[in-house]
């Protein structure tokens, strides 16, 4: 698919548009406003709505019905958040899509209840389905939040690490990551019954697409413009943080050069110093590796999508991760 035609474009639009007003129309208590309010704020910071999206186009392949598409759709989208609540906390970000993180506006037991409100929530909305596939939807969803754990003490585990091989860390992105894509296409498919081997796709579609996102997330902390960006641009650079260019970059350099990176990861950098590290990336070819390694799993992914039904809703998901790959925030 070369040309997006207007339907693929609507699709998408009015998939999010969707999404906005469901998270808008969740109802939740008004009391204790010490919760609730924290919940607000982070279900209603803009996002892309990548989870629903896919959950929302893969149900819509198989004529799922639309309720049930809507509530795991919804599922993902909360239980992502839950997710983003509880990383800032570990990370110590202070700041998420261009919005105070929650435990910085409020405070770290704050956002921990509500984190775990979210998680429980998104558990309801699973559980809400009324597909006759409902305990293997359930299944699978739980089965990914244990992936997900183990992939975010993976990731902290590193942060304790002066060698970590590249492999380890798509091995720790794959879990924390994609995993989550993965699933938001399958419980999709899952609800619209399916065939065995397209799962299998939309799975695989999904793991590939999850790494070229970590990847170019990894890519955007480096070169973005500070307010697409949303955060400090250069922030996994000041705390030292594990990243793909950070990591290839110490595979690649040798002497002086693989010292001032190796210096990174036992004491991250002064924010003056982010512009020399750019600088550096860029003259030791890593930018130009990572945004490669962006392409390689974006077209490893849209490879997947060939043997699927020719839908609309296939050319969606053509279309997603053509912006995925291209995206500026």
């Amino acid at each position: 698919m070369t040309d997006v035609s207007g339907a693929v474009v609507e699709f998408i639009s009015t998939s999010r548009r969707r999404v906005d007003q469901l998270l808008a129309d969740l109802e939740h208590r008004q009391d204790p406003v010490g919760l609730y309010g924290p919940v607000r704020h982070i279900l209603q910071s803009p996002g892309k709505r990548i989870r629903s999206l896919l959950t929302l186009s893969s149900a819509a392949l198989y004529d799922a019905p639309e309720r049930d598409a809507a509530s795991i759709a919804l599922a993902m989208e909360v239980f992502h958040s839950f997710t983003l609540v509880h990383d800032d906390i570990m990370d110590g970000a202070e700041e998420r899509r261009g919005r105070a993180a929650v435990h910085v506006k409020w405070d770290d037991p704050t956002a921990i209840l509500c984190g775990d409100y979210l998680m429980g929530l998104s558990m309801e909305l699973v559980s809400d389905v009324e597909s006759p596939r409902r305990r293997e939807l359930t299944r699978r969803f739980l089965a990914t939040v244990r992936t997900l754990c183990e992939g975010q003490i993976r990731d902290m585990q590193f942060e304790r690490e002066m060698d970590v091989p590249l492999r380890d860390y798509m091995q720790m992105i794959g879990q924390k990551t994609a995993a989550l894509l993965q699933t938001s296409c399958v419980l999709g498919a899952l609800l619209g019954n399916a065939p065995a081997d397209d799962i299998e796709r939309l799975e695989a579609y999904g793991e590939h697409l999850g790494l070229a996102f970590q990847i170019q997330d990894d890519l955007l902390d480096v070169t973005a413009s500070q307010p697409t960006w949303g955060k400090p641009v250069g922030g996994d650079l000041v705390t030292g943080k594990r990243t793909w260019l950070l990591l290839r970059a110490l595979e690649v350099t040798s002497g002086p050069e693989r010292s001032w990176f190796q210096r990174i990861l036992s004491n991250g950098l002064h924010p003056d110093e982010v512009p020399e590290a750019r600088q550096r990336l860029s003259a030791t070819g890593i930018l130009d590796a990572a945004q490669k390694a962006v392409i390689f799993h974006s077209e490893a992914a849209r490879s997947h999508l060939e043997h699927l039904p020719k839908r609309l809703e296939r050319d969606v998901l053509h279309q997603l991760t053509v912006q995925l790959e291209r995206r500026v925030h």
